[in-house]
């Protein structure tokens, strides 16, 4: 996933690296106009290329304080910057020119921008060098050189440290200061993320006690209590909330804070409420079909608040005493990221006159609620023996929601 600090820091370097090479460029070309005038006496078209290209490029770097956008003075510089060098290189020496090797830094400072210009750039340059090429031709010739033989020598140095000072001490200085800056606000970020994610854990954890607190506290409650109605409520509600600690303890053992394997929290969850419900020696069977399915905390605890109520009514009503019986829970993702979990027993099942809507059991509303909440429909299965559910639901985005 992209990070918008990273990449807001990597714009920012990215832009600081723009304008100094287009100051320094202009400020060199400008320079380099002056020694071929009055120290070269070249007088002809090359001092003046020279000249233009650095008072534009000027004018073009002092604008982007207005417009902002990076892209728009890149390619203003390097467009004049292409049509400066190519008519430098035409007019001193044609193939044969030092200066021609200016291309080569172009396409290096497209690519330093972004891989796609740099590749048009190169493209073009290919082009242009072939165009240069042909004027080594007589009967494609249409150009001069420009440089008196007795200063091709001094040209030919000069434009060497031209490339050697603007590739060394521009780009390479500043691409090296860039890179470490980049380097060194990719390691504090990292070790951000990370303290971040150690709290979260930490909360994680803290949260998975506190239910387990909770759980406890309701469970010393009802040794006081004689009503079995009461007793099997409170029950009930501890069961609940141990259906979502187990979520919290489940994201604290992982490395992906995000999300859980689903198939083995369904599975420990499964287990936990037919041991507490019918005892560790028991005729339940278990039958789970979840392949690698990995949901965030916002679907897994209302999930798994939904597979709680059902297996709990399959458990205290579907199937009966000691009576044996088997649950069964498939779930799997379809292809436009909608799921379906079918689960159910095969007990007893009760009437089709029973409505969610006026019953008095809790654990149907819930189950419809909770259904509500994951933006779901939920339909019965009539096809199956005892009481079998076919919930379609969707991943749940992150906020907060009540299941009343």
């Amino acid at each position: 996933m992209p990070n918008p600090v990273i990449d807001q820091e990597r714009l920012n370097d990215k832009i600081k690296l723009v304008l100094k090479v287009n100051y320094f460029s202009s400020i060199l070309a400008i320079l380099f106009s002056m020694v071929c005038l009055f120290a070269l006496n070249i007088t002809q078209i090359i001092p003046y290329a020279f000249l233009i290209f650095g008072v534009l490029n000027l004018a073009n770097t002092w604008i982007f304080k207005y417009h902002k956008t990076l892209t728009i003075t890149y390619n203003i510089s390097s467009i004049m910057a292409l049509i400066s060098t190519l008519i430098i290189s035409l007019y001193s020496g044609g193939i044969h020119s030092p200066f021609i090797f200016i291309l080569a830094l172009i396409v290096f400072a497209g690519y330093v921008t972004t891989r796609e210009y740099g590749q048009v750039y190169l493209n073009l340059i290919f082009f242009l060098i072939i165009l240069v090429y042909s004027q080594s031709i007589p009967e494609f010739t249409f150009t001069f050189n420009a440089i008196e033989p007795q200063s091709q020598n001094l040209f030919s140095l000069f434009s060497v440290l031209f490339s050697v000072y603007l590739l060394g001490n521009v780009f390479g200085k500043n691409l090296l200061r860039t890179h470490h800056g980049l380097y060194k606000s990719k390691m504090e970020i990292e070790k951000r993320i990370k303290e971040k994610e150690t709290l979260l854990k930490e909360i994680h954890h803290r949260v998975k006690n506190n239910l387990q607190t909770v759980s406890s506290l309701l469970s010393l409650q009802s040794r006081n209590i004689e009503d079995v109605g009461m007793k099997n409520i409170i029950k009930s509600s501890q069961n609940r909330v141990i259906s979502m600690a187990m979520v919290h303890e489940m994201l604290y053992m992982r490395d992906d804070l995000s999300t859980i394997e689903y198939g083995s929290y369904v599975q420990e969850l499964s287990e936990y409420l037919i041991r507490s419900l019918k005892g560790s020696e028991n005729n339940i069977k278990l039958s789970i079909d979840i392949p690698d399915i990995k949901l965030g905390i916002d679907t897994a605890i209302p999930l798994g608040l939904l597979i709680n109520e059902t297996i709990t009514n399959a458990l205290k009503y579907g199937i009966a005493d000691e009576k044996e019986g088997e649950i069964s829970i498939v779930m799997k993702q379809e292809e436009n990221n909608d799921y379906i979990l079918k689960i159910g027993d095969n007990g007893i099942g009760f009437p089709d006159t029973i409505d969610h809507s006026t019953t008095k059991s809790l654990g149907l509303k819930l189950i419809h609620n909770l259904t509500r909440q994951l933006k779901g429909t939920i339909t019965k299965d009539l096809s199956k023996k005892g009481t079998n559910y076919i919930v379609m639901f969707q991943e749940v985005a992150k906020q907060f929601h009540s299941i009343a």
